[in-house]
């Protein structure tokens, strides 16, 4: 059996378990009807002080992934924009490398030599 805490003193009561003393019988009766109060107070804090730490939690992570959002739309448009360059790169180097054959094949210099057909 648990004896209750007195909170002014920090100390236990004492209780007989015979009832054969009413004085007692009330000045415990108070006593417990104050400690529920008192630790329900205590215990609210506590929740209240977790729920804060909680909410504050809560707040870093969802603007921590906010960020994390931004940064990856960032990166998705930097990605679009560097295929969009690397395409009109690719089609400026076949028309680049469409007018280089036809320099090639109009200059007399760059005319394939077939050694055999000249022998005969």
């Amino acid at each position: 059996m648990e004896l209750p805490l007195d909170e002014e003193d920090g100390t236990f009561t004492n209780i007989s378990l015979a009832d054969d003393s009413e004085n007692r019988s009330r000045k415990f009766s108070s006593k417990v009807e104050r400690a529920p109060t008192t630790m329900m107070n205590a215990d609210m804090d506590a929740v209240e002080a977790e729920n804060q730490v909680e909410l504050e939690e809560k707040t870093r992570l969802i603007n921590q992934v906010l960020e994390l959002q931004h940064t990856l739309e960032d990166l998705s448009a930097r990605v679009d924009a560097v295929k969009e360059e690397n395409l009109k790169l690719k089609s400026e180097n076949q028309v680049l490398g469409q007018y280089i054959e036809n320099l090639m094949s109009a200059s007399s210099v760059f005319q394939t030599t077939d050694t055999k057909s000249k022998r005969k």
